[in-house]
């Protein structure tokens, strides 16, 4: 039961250390340091593996939680526990749903620099792309509650 918290705990700060570190930090280094068109591409590179790491480390967190035996019980941890799971199903719409329609729908925009506002194509890229965000930044307030609230969830 103490590994399971450990890895629980651990889990929990790398996935919500790496959403903040990738939103907050290396994101905005990559387009404030390469055009628009060079940053995307690095970016969207990088988001395949930025997914299977926070789906990775959600589930290991929740897998925790359950062997730690801290997932059912009280109104707390059933809270933690589907704060963890709508995190997994989010970030999993975003790995095989969202991100793949997004590349998509960026394949067909030639150059993001140079086409104007209203092409069809980069406006559903934009669309898209304010979900992709707004899912992001929920997930990472999800997490953000479980790390602050860790010993009220374990109450």
């Amino acid at each position: 039961m103490a590994i399971a918290c450990a890895v629980y705990r651990l889990a929990l700060s790398l996935w919500v250390g790496g959403i903040a570190l990738f939103t907050f930090v290396v994101t905005p280094v990559i387009f404030r340091t390469h055009g628009r068109d060079a940053a995307g591409k690095i970016v969207g590179s990088i988001f395949p593996l930025y997914f299977l790491y926070g789906l990775v480390l959600a589930a290991v967190a929740l897998l925790a939680r359950i062997a730690a035996g801290e997932a059912f019980h009280g109104a707390h941890r059933w809270a933690g526990t589907l704060l963890i799971a709508t995190a997994v199903l989010l970030t999993g719409y975003q790995a095989f749903g969202l991100a793949p329609r997004m590349e998509r729908v960026k394949h067909s925009v030639a150059s993001f620099g140079t086409a104007p506002p209203d092409d069809p194509a980069r406006k559903e890229f934009s669309r898209l792309h304010g979900i992709s965000m707004g899912i992001n930044l929920l997930v990472l307030l999800e997490g953000t509650v479980l790390v602050v609230a860790y010993e009220a969830f374990r109450r």
